[in-house]
């Protein structure tokens, strides 16, 4: 099932779990990716972290005139992979997006490594059978993640007892869209 596949997990970061931005479900969706990771280690699984690494002056937040409070500010604990999920990140695949103080970064499509690699490149690369997707949040980065991945290619599987949401409501429109674009939903 699992092999030639990969994993890419969407902002399981602090601010979505329990700080200014905290998600539905998020706790349930951590302990479920750990799960699944776990479940699928021996396959050698890659694993692909998306995180939102804004500066505490990005241009989405409401002191800036945007539509958040400040979240995931790069350096704080707000920003940080939950820690049970940390194990399994590894620097050349985790993509940070939303570093440009000016742009607003939905996707992880729009993320690079350190290497400055983006996670479109780095997942060609390894040409899976399956990309594996899970996180938070369902309406927005999950959801522009996996019809970016469904754009470039990818066969997308949307794991559907790993994702948190801001909105019930904007949760089930947004599985019930993705599903309606193609993507898996398991």
């Amino acid at each position: 099932m699992i092999n030639d596949s990969l994993l890419v997990v969407v902002d399981m970061l602090y601010d979505f779990i329990d700080g200014s931005l905290a998600c539905q479900g998020a706790d349930k969706a951590v302990a479920n990716t750990l799960q699944f990771i776990k479940s699928t280690r021996n396959d050698d699984l890659p694993v692909f972290f998306i995180r939102d690494h804004h500066p505490a002056d990005h241009s989405s937040f409401k002191e800036q005139g945007g539509i958040w409070p400040p979240h995931c500010v790069a350096g704080t604990r707000g920003g940080e992979i939950a820690d049970e999920l940390k194990p399994y990140a590894d620097e050349d695949l985790t993509f940070d997006k939303g570093c440009d103080r000016a742009v607003e970064q939905y996707s992880g499509f729009d993320g690079r490594n350190s290497a400055g690699q983006s996670l479109g490149e780095v997942a060609a690369m390894l040409e899976p059978k399956d990309v594996y997707v899970c996180g938070i949040a369902t309406e927005y980065c999950v959801r522009n993640t996996c019809e970016d991945l469904l754009k470039a290619g990818f066969h997308v599987i949307l794991l559907q007892d790993c994702l948190a949401y801001v909105d019930e409501a904007g949760h089930r429109e947004a599985i019930a869209a993705m599903r309606d674009e193609g993507i898996v939903i398991h």
